[in-house]
């Protein structure tokens, strides 16, 4: 059985993705759950959490609508205003009772100030979060990202952190700065790293398992496999290669993982950290 805690989903008639651009112009059009979901099976996947691809009520709301109409979604990372404390309890309240809603997910690495977490209002809110037992995605591109990311797990311990894409390695050189904020993220126990999005890193943004194993290896060596939870990155992935392969890329990457670690890196910590049903 595997879980894949990040599969992204929208409809560009009924939504608005400014990321999506020329850049990205494979992806630049509409993905739905049953363009994956063969794809999903074949690569043996029995459930999916959906993850948000826009700080908008209308992305969370399809996702739900989504959700409402398929078993195969077991969760939903949402979007909500976290600069507006005041209101995000009520917030919460409708997603919570729209779906399976798990975690909250903003596009820091689009916000212009790299320092977008450490606001007061961004603080108030994630302690919601924390004591409604939700998780929080970090989408960490630039260390000051992580660099937060740490301050946060210390000063709100009772909050999930999810570092999406495993805080974006620097694929083809040296761990570097990425290696020791990666080691404090996982010497704090309420943080687990996700192995997401990493096939489309690197020079050629086509990373293989060679590529990306000296970085996989260390996020193993210092989270280990309990704090590990896999992700497609679906349909960005698709930039570097097909689901399948991309699956693949991971099996290969957890090869030398016992058979109950490799289960715990596919589905147990994703139960965990999301505290799916």
């Amino acid at each position: 059985m595997a879980i894949d805690a990040h599969l992204h989903l929208w409809d560009l008639e009924h939504g608005t993705y400014s990321w999506l651009s020329d850049a990205v112009a494979p992806i630049n059009r509409t993905f739905t759950l049953a363009e994956a979901e063969p794809q999903l099976r074949e690569a043996g996947v029995d459930g999916v959490v959906l993850v948000q691809a826009a700080g908008t009520i209308e992305d969370s709301a399809a996702m739900f609508a989504v959700a409402a109409e398929s078993p195969l979604v077991v969760g939903v990372v949402a979007w909500v205003d976290l600069l507006d404390p005041d209101r995000v309890g009520e917030q919460l309240n409708r997603w919570a009772g729209a779906g399976p809603l798990v975690g909250i997910r903003h596009l820091i690495h689009d916000e212009p100030d790299p320092d977008w977490l450490a606001q007061e209002p961004v603080r108030r809110s994630l302690g919601v979060l924390a004591s409604r037992g939700l998780a929080f995605d970090v989408i960490g591109v630039l260390p000051r990202h992580l660099e937060h990311a740490v301050a946060l797990a210390d000063e709100l311990p009772e909050l999930r952190l999810v570092i999406d894409h495993l805080g974006t390695p620097p694929v083809g050189a040296e761990p570097g700065e990425w290696g020791t904020l990666m080691d404090a993220l996982a010497r704090r126990a309420n943080i687990f790293a996700k192995l997401s999005g990493l096939t489309t890193l690197g020079p050629a943004r086509r990373a293989s398992a060679a590529d990306l194993r000296p970085y996989v290896d260390r996020a193993l060596a210092a989270f280990g496999p309990s704090r590990l939870l896999y992700g497609g990155d679906w349909p960005v992935s698709t930039l570097a290669t097909p689901y399948a392969e991309t699956m693949a890329t991971t099996r290969a990457l957890l090869e030398p993982l016992t058979p109950t670690e490799r289960d715990e890196v596919l589905s147990g910590t994703a139960r965990r950290a999301y505290r799916l049903p």
